[in-house]
């Protein structure tokens, strides 16, 4: 055996520290942690949990995301948004290494690009091509304008959007060293080479240039009704299928579709683009209660996945907390692209399919048993089984499980996201609107990035 193989022997489970954290670095401890006046916020240098994948060939080395950057929730001069408290940030991808004894080094970053080579920001975008009018603010609290010189002026001095922001939050790695990255913006779909310069893009904005994916003659976009997700809800979780043909993604939640009666629906939508045929399919999840959200996904064929879904309640705070990641099928579910119009069943331009004047999320809001009406009109959402019940497979006190990672073993590594632990805090203080992240209701113990291994059931 060689010393390459020695060194690419995957780790059992049975010799891993559950729990194990991710190296970070310091970004900025200017700010008060309002939780402690008289400490420094450490607004840490990794976030490295927005999604997960591994690595084409090495047994113990993954890739990680980050999201848009360190932000925190922030109602100011010009309305409700977010303050940027490291402005420069680039969302970056993070090449991670797991060791003998569970120690995990990062390797590598690759820091993500638009065309022209020049690091991306985590800003809003336009509003016509996934914006929300969501306002930025900077570390003083005044509004990013496009001119920071002078006052806000919505005439002549803007609010600053980034045409290539992206907050990511889906990853997949393919073989030949690129990634396509899914966000919560447009939702956009980036392909990145292997040094983080954007190659090529997919959304739903026929208006987009950028919208460069052509397949058989015919330009690819994701469905026109994706442009109605809910803010900060858009495609969390992103994987390819072991082929390399087929991207699948899926929404965090249901959508503002038509408007925000959609949203209390438990029905989520999940989109494959085969990239050989151009092939776009939509199949509907569902939820198992209407406020969890779905935050990763991994490929196991070309029709079965694992996928995390979960409610974003920190156990330490409350117990009725749910982590769960169940084994999909959608072999035999309804590909509602296929559905032809028909008495009281219409395919609209930007609502999708429609029953009866109502949009599929309206539809499942009305009453949660119009699953099964969905059902006699042979429309089968996708079979799920539950694999693992993580908060009874582990001693994980987080509220935001993220990443996945499929090891050679079957089993799954799991991330989660600390934003930069950091986050807002629900003290009065006019001095901090932020605190560091902890995980108990003392404010004790603080978030990290960690990762876990389970092995699934089946």
């Amino acid at each position: 055996m060689t010393e390459q193989d020695i060194s690419n022997k995957i780790i059992p489970i049975s010799q891993f520290p559950q729990g194990s954290p991710l190296p970070y670095t310091v970004l900025d401890a200017t700010h008060m942690n309002a939780a402690y006046p008289e400490q420094k916020l450490e607004i840490r240098g990794g976030g490295y949990g927005s999604d997960a994948a591994a690595h084409p060939t090495n047994a113990n080395q993954f890739y990680a995301l980050t999201d848009r950057g360190p932000n925190a929730d922030f109602d100011g001069s010009v309305g409700k948004g977010k303050q940027f408290l490291v402005p420069n940030y680039t969302p970056s991808i993070g090449l991670f290494e797991l060791q003998a004894g569970g120690k995990i080094i990062k390797i590598k970053e690759i820091l993500l690009k638009d065309r022209r080579g020049n690091p991306i920001s985590g800003l809003p975008n336009p509003k016509a091509l996934g914006g929300t009018d969501e306002v930025p603010y900077d570390v003083n609290g005044q509004p990013m304008t496009v001119n920071p010189n002078i006052p806000f002026d919505a005439v002549t001095n803007p609010i600053k959007t980034d045409i290539n922001g992206l907050d990511p939050e889906g990853l997949a790695a393919l073989k030949d060293g690129s990634f396509w990255v899914s966000d919560e913006y447009g939702p956009h779909l980036v392909h990145y080479d292997e040094n983080g310069v954007e190659v090529e893009r997919i959304n739903a904005f026929a208006s987009d240039e950028r919208n460069n994916v052509t397949i058989n003659g015919k330009q690819i976009l994701l469905p026109a009704e994706f442009t109605k997700r809910r803010a900060n809800r858009g495609m969390e979780a992103l994987t390819i299928t072991p082929d390399q043909t087929t991207l699948v993604g899926i929404m965090e939640s249901a959508m503002d579709n038509p408007d925000k009666s959609g949203r209390i629906s438990s029905l989520v939508r999940m989109v494959t683009i085969n990239l050989v045929s151009g092939q776009i399919a939509q199949y509907l999840y569902r939820l198992e209660n209407a406020e969890h959200v779905t935050s990763g996904i991994v490929a196991l064929s070309h029709h079965e996945f694992y996928l995390i879904e979960h409610d974003r309640k920190l156990p330490l705070q409350d117990k009725s907390a749910r982590k769960l990641i169940y084994k999909i099928d959608i072999s035999s579910a309804t590909d509602i692209e296929t559905i032809i119009n028909n008495e009281g069943i219409k395919q609209e331009d930007t609502l999708g399919l429609t029953l009866n004047g109502q949009t599929l999320e309206q539809f499942i809001a009305e009453n949660e048993k119009n699953w099964q009406l969905l059902q006699k009109m042979a429309i089968t959402p996708v079979k799920k089984t539950l694999v693992v019940d993580v908060l009874d497979s582990l001693d994980y006190p987080h509220d935001k499980l993220e990443g996945l990672w499929l090891r050679q073993d079957g089993s799954l590594g799991l991330l989660n996201d600390d934003d930069f632990a950091m986050t807002d805090t629900d003290i009065i203080n006019p001095r901090s609107s932020v605190e560091q992240k902890y995980l108990d209701k003392r404010k004790t113990i603080e978030d990290a990035n960690r990762l876990y291994i389970v092995m699934p059931t089946e």
